[in-house]
Protein backbone atom coordinates (compact mmCIF):
# COMPACT_ATOMS: atom_id res chain seq x y z
CA UNK A 1 0.00 0.00 0.00
CA UNK A 2 1.33 3.47 -0.87
CA UNK A 3 1.55 6.34 1.67
CA UNK A 4 0.15 9.76 0.64
CA UNK A 5 3.36 12.23 1.96
CA UNK A 6 2.25 15.77 2.96
CA UNK A 7 5.40 17.27 1.61
CA UNK A 8 6.02 16.91 -2.25
CA UNK A 9 8.40 17.87 -4.39
CA UNK A 10 6.70 21.23 -4.42
CA UNK A 11 7.51 22.18 -1.13
CA UNK A 12 10.83 20.97 -1.58
CA UNK A 13 11.30 23.27 -4.85
CA UNK A 14 9.66 26.61 -2.39
CA UNK A 15 12.43 25.74 0.67
CA UNK A 16 15.29 25.59 -2.32
CA UNK A 17 13.68 29.05 -4.01
CA UNK A 18 13.68 30.48 0.22
CA UNK A 19 17.34 29.68 0.39
CA UNK A 20 18.43 31.12 -2.90
CA UNK A 21 16.49 34.17 -2.10
CA UNK A 22 18.17 34.56 1.16
CA UNK A 23 21.49 34.38 -0.01
CA UNK A 24 21.30 36.87 -2.05
CA UNK A 25 19.94 39.17 -0.07
CA UNK A 26 23.44 38.61 2.22
CA UNK A 27 25.10 38.58 -0.77
CA UNK A 28 23.42 42.39 -1.61
CA UNK A 29 24.19 43.52 2.03
CA UNK A 30 27.41 43.21 2.39
CA UNK A 31 28.18 45.28 -1.07
CA UNK A 32 28.66 49.20 -0.75
CA UNK A 33 26.46 51.55 -1.94
CA UNK A 34 26.23 52.23 -5.44
CA UNK A 35 26.65 55.98 -5.78
CA UNK A 36 24.89 58.24 -8.60
CA UNK A 37 26.44 58.87 -11.38
CA UNK A 38 27.13 62.48 -12.39
CA UNK A 39 25.83 64.17 -14.88
CA UNK A 40 27.91 66.72 -16.32
CA UNK A 41 26.81 69.19 -19.86
CA UNK A 42 30.03 69.22 -21.97
CA UNK A 43 30.59 72.54 -23.65
CA UNK A 44 32.06 72.61 -26.58
CA UNK A 45 35.55 74.19 -26.77
CA UNK A 46 36.81 76.55 -29.40
CA UNK A 47 39.09 75.30 -31.53
CA UNK A 48 42.84 76.63 -31.61
CA UNK A 49 45.78 75.56 -32.50
CA UNK A 50 47.43 74.88 -29.03
CA UNK A 51 45.43 72.09 -26.59
CA UNK A 52 46.54 71.92 -22.85
CA UNK A 53 47.26 68.90 -21.45
CA UNK A 54 43.97 67.32 -19.81
CA UNK A 55 44.34 65.94 -16.39
CA UNK A 56 42.88 62.71 -15.42
CA UNK A 57 39.53 63.62 -12.91
CA UNK A 58 40.33 63.84 -9.28
CA UNK A 59 40.04 60.41 -7.42
CA UNK A 60 39.58 59.97 -3.39
CA UNK A 61 42.74 58.45 -2.43
CA UNK A 62 42.36 54.69 -1.09
CA UNK A 63 41.80 53.82 2.16
CA UNK A 64 41.83 50.22 4.03
CA UNK A 65 41.86 48.69 6.74
CA UNK A 66 44.66 50.20 8.99
CA UNK A 67 47.02 47.41 9.96
CA UNK A 68 48.33 49.65 13.38
CA UNK A 69 47.74 53.08 14.57
CA UNK A 70 49.85 55.62 16.45
CA UNK A 71 48.42 58.74 18.42
CA UNK A 72 50.33 61.45 19.03
CA UNK A 73 49.42 61.75 22.74
CA UNK A 74 51.58 62.81 25.91
CA UNK A 75 52.45 58.81 27.20
CA UNK A 76 52.78 57.90 23.15
CA UNK A 77 56.71 56.97 22.42
CA UNK A 78 58.27 58.57 19.62
CA UNK A 79 57.29 58.26 16.05
CA UNK A 80 60.73 56.22 14.36
CA UNK A 81 60.78 53.67 17.58
CA UNK A 82 56.68 52.71 16.85
CA UNK A 83 57.74 52.71 13.04
CA UNK A 84 61.25 50.83 13.97
CA UNK A 85 58.09 47.79 15.97
CA UNK A 86 56.37 47.46 12.69
CA UNK A 87 56.57 45.05 9.79
CA UNK A 88 56.82 47.39 6.80
CA UNK A 89 55.84 45.97 3.84
CA UNK A 90 56.22 48.10 0.30
CA UNK A 91 52.74 47.75 -0.28
CA UNK A 92 52.00 49.73 2.72
CA UNK A 93 51.35 53.08 3.03
CA UNK A 94 52.02 55.22 6.12
CA UNK A 95 49.32 57.91 6.75
CA UNK A 96 49.26 61.21 8.87
CA UNK A 97 45.72 62.33 9.71
CA UNK A 98 45.70 66.06 11.74
CA UNK A 99 42.13 66.88 12.53
CA UNK A 100 41.11 70.73 13.24
CA UNK A 101 38.17 72.22 15.00
CA UNK A 102 36.63 75.09 14.50
CA UNK A 103 38.73 77.73 16.48
CA UNK A 104 40.37 80.11 14.88
CA UNK A 105 44.26 78.70 14.15
CA UNK A 106 43.25 75.18 14.90
CA UNK A 107 43.78 74.11 11.30
CA UNK A 108 47.26 75.46 11.41
CA UNK A 109 48.63 73.67 14.70
CA UNK A 110 46.82 70.80 13.66
CA UNK A 111 49.05 71.08 10.38
CA UNK A 112 52.04 72.19 12.17
CA UNK A 113 51.54 68.58 14.27
CA UNK A 114 51.06 66.91 11.00
CA UNK A 115 54.59 67.92 9.45
CA UNK A 116 56.07 67.67 13.23
CA UNK A 117 55.02 63.78 12.67
CA UNK A 118 56.24 63.45 8.95
CA UNK A 119 60.03 64.63 9.41
CA UNK A 120 59.66 62.13 12.36
CA UNK A 121 58.52 59.54 9.75
CA UNK A 122 61.02 61.02 7.37
CA UNK A 123 64.08 60.46 9.90
CA UNK A 124 62.67 56.73 10.20
CA UNK A 125 62.85 56.29 6.72
CA UNK A 126 59.27 56.29 5.93
CA UNK A 127 57.70 58.74 3.58
CA UNK A 128 53.98 59.59 4.24
CA UNK A 129 50.82 61.27 2.86
CA UNK A 130 49.29 64.18 5.07
CA UNK A 131 45.16 64.47 5.86
CA UNK A 132 43.94 67.24 6.71
CA UNK A 133 40.16 67.14 7.75
CA UNK A 134 37.81 68.73 9.82
CA UNK A 135 36.94 67.06 13.52
CA UNK A 136 38.41 66.31 17.02
CA UNK A 137 41.05 63.62 18.47
CA UNK A 138 44.62 63.71 18.37
CA UNK A 139 46.69 63.42 15.33
CA UNK A 140 47.00 59.57 13.97
CA UNK A 141 49.66 57.82 11.88
CA UNK A 142 48.06 54.90 10.45
CA UNK A 143 49.62 52.12 8.63
CA UNK A 144 47.80 50.59 6.20
CA UNK A 145 47.67 48.61 2.52
CA UNK A 146 47.04 52.19 0.94
CA UNK A 147 49.77 52.18 -1.31
CA UNK A 148 48.50 53.74 -4.87
CA UNK A 149 48.77 51.45 -7.79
Amino acid sequence: MKGTSAFGWQTSLADLSLILFMLSAAALHRQPPARPQEQRIERPQPRTSVHPAASPPARPAPRSEPLAVYEATAGAPPLDVWLEQQAIDPRQQLTIIARYGPAPGSRDAALGSAVRLLGEAGVAGASARLVVEPGSGPVRVVLAYDRPA
